[in-house]
């Protein structure tokens, strides 16, 4: 290398590096650049969502030799041997796969909610990758899972990877992986509105004006980016009547609570059953072979047991049945759903959902037929199961709405929909409390329960808030020499240690200086069993003074109960006041304006 060219690579690179931090810097500092960022999500989303997509329904078929454009779900004359040895074949294949990742990325994947709830919107891009090719596998080999879990996963990733390219701050992080997920479940379904609220409600936690302009972009752009390619994922397509009876509303309301209950049902059942294939079955490769044979046994009853099912929801919407066949459709698709996620197979529950709340609808219309001829229209009761019922399972009830808008583009329909979500989410709210991701969680042993940013809180630590410069005093030290050392006006209060450097206490110095001469040092402790520990969060903290009644406790370094720091409770009140603030700034978009 040449003495000239060292200078001028080295002037390269300073050059490169002042543009990179001069466009960190504009970015972080622009609602507009942020929004470019989510239009570019938005468009890298609709190819991700257009090649997963193409990707299992080709692996479908070749593995089940199907035509082009024939969904399995829909597929009848299957032979009974393709039907059982694929799914569980596959499952033997998702056990390699995963043995296979787990030597290569041993850490469970940051599900988007989680990444926004505890991280700040911090989510690996390899995470997207290892969940985008589990549940491509688990589609494509018939397991009654749905794609949706990829492509948030890729979407959110994809986001949180390039927001932090750009440095942006914590709040404008959590926006764009909440615009990266919009993108995903819009191009999924052919559905921007649906996107943008599935983000707003699950991913973001909030709605607000400066995550409106991300999210839409990026789920504008992802659709559109969709319908160029024709990718055809889970495009939900039907008819409605553009007048709808009131009668309607009152029925609505019922199918709702009845959505509200079923989606509890098959949330605890997907619990139960992975809790007793685990009990019983203590291997992981044996779990997925026999929930592979089990989900094609029930195919041998009706395809509808297979992949997401999207041929059966379009099936179900255009055809008639009596109760009987809808009601073993019905559980057929439940019990592939529940054994192919209790058994490990990869994949959301959304579409499923979907198609179970839509036969749910039907099957009320029948047995209403029944009780009084000719009774409602199947087709309003359809999209209102299936909009009520994916609320209850999936937690977004004004994204299962504007599903039905987009899915019908009837307005009046779109009222006893709202109604039944409502109920819907009001029921699973009250007796249950979960959606199934933050069933999920809770399953984990996580405390989650929204997208709601409280990994804050978590980093708002006692150790973090604690002042290190304690005063301290031997429990043995006689009153008089406490009050020489510690005159009043001093310091309102000292800690007090025992044998071996051990916390013994708290003596208030007021009341030290106002006790009789014959009073010792131990007869004054304050808190002697009341301690805080560096790790716990600022709302533990808040707990453990409240429980006390205290205004200032020591903080120990655990079981040894050496003293490493002392906290007030109007500073831990202070900081915890400007944090909150702060995350309500960065809500509105005063932050970053």
């Amino acid at each position: 290398m040449t003495t000239l060219a060292l200078p001028r690579r080295v002037l390269l690179l300073r050059r490169w590096t002042h543009l990179a931090t001069r466009a960190r810097g504009w970015v972080r500092g622009s609602e507009v650049a942020v929004v470019g960022l989510a239009v570019l999500i938005g468009i890298a989303v609709g190819l991700l969502a257009w090649g997963m997509g193409a990707a299992a329904h080709g692996l479908q078929r070749l593995l089940y030799g199907l035509e082009p454009h024939l969904r399995l779900s829909a597929a009848t004359g299957l032979p009974t041997w393709q039907l059982l040895l694929v799914p569980c074949l596959g499952g033997l294949a998702l056990a390699g796969l995963n043995r296979i990742i787990r030597r290569w990325r041993p850490r469970a994947p940051v599900d988007p909610i989680e990444a926004n709830a505890l991280r700040g919107g911090r989510l690996s891009l390899t995470d997207g990758v290892v969940v985008g090719a589990q549940t491509v596998l688990s589609n494509g080999v018939g397991a009654s899972v749905g794609l949706e879990a990829g492509y948030t996963q890729m979407g959110g990733g994809l986001a949180s990877r390039l927001g932090r390219a750009f440095s942006l701050r914590r709040g404008d992080l959590r926006i764009l992986v909440g615009a990266g997920t919009a993108g995903a479940i819009g191009a999924a379904f052919n559905a921007p509105l649906t996107g943008a609220f599935y983000a707003f409600e699950l991913v973001i936690g909030t709605y607000s004006i400066a995550a409106l302009f991300p999210v839409v972009a990026s789920a504008v752009s992802a659709v559109l980016v969709a319908r160029a390619l024709e990718a055809g994922t889970y495009a939900v397509e039907t008819a409605a009547p553009s007048v709808v009876d009131p009668v309607y509303y009152p029925l609505a309301l019922l199918v709702g609570a009845l959505s509200g209950l079923g989606g509890i049902a098959l949330m605890r059942g997907v619990g139960l059953t992975e809790g007793l294939l685990a009990r019983f079955i203590p291997s992981a490769t044996l779990r997925l072979m026999a929930g592979g044979l089990a989900v094609g046994g029930l195919a041998l009853i009706s395809p509808i047991a297979l992949s997401a099912g999207h041929g059966a929801l379009h099936m179900a919407f255009m055809t008639e049945a009596p109760a009987w066949p809808v009601l073993a459709l019905l559980v057929v698709k439940a019990m592939a759903s529940i054994l192919s996620l209790g058994s490990g197979f990869r994949g959301g529950l959304f579409f499923a959902s979907l198609l179970i709340g839509a036969l749910g609808g039907k099957l009320f219309a029948a047995v209403l037929a029944v009780v009084s001829p000719p009774g409602p229209d199947p087709l309003i009761l359809a999209i209102v199961g299936m909009s009520a019922f994916g609320a209850a399972v999936i937690g977004a009830p004004l994204a299962m709405t504007f599903l039905a808008l987009e899915t019908t583009g009837s307005l009046a329909v779109t009222g006893p929909v709202l109604a039944a979500v409502a109920v819907s989410g009001l029921i699973v709210r009250r007796l249950f409390g979960y959606s199934f991701a933050t069933w999920r969680f809770h399953l984990r042993g996580e405390t989650i329960r929204s997208a709601h940013d409280i990994g804050w809180v978590n980093d708002l630590t006692v150790g973090s808030l604690m002042r290190r410069e304690v005063q301290t005093a031997p429990l043995t030290m006689e009153l008089a020499a406490f009050r020489g050392r510690f005159p009043l006006g001093a310091v309102s209060r000292a800690v007090v240690l025992g044998e071996g450097g051990r916390y013994a206490g708290i003596v208030s110095v007021p009341e030290a200086h106002a006790a009789s001469p014959e009073a010792s040092i131990e007869s004054l402790l304050h808190l002697t069993d009341r301690v805080l520990l560096p790790s716990m969060n600022a709302r533990i903290a808040m707990s453990a003074f409240e429980a006390a009644e205290a205004e200032a406790m020591a903080v120990v370094d655990g079981p040894g109960r050496r003293v490493i720091g002392l906290l007030t409770e109007a500073h831990l009140l202070r900081r915890y006041g400007e944090e909150v603030e702060k995350r309500r700034h960065e809500e509105s978009g005063i932050a970053s304006a």
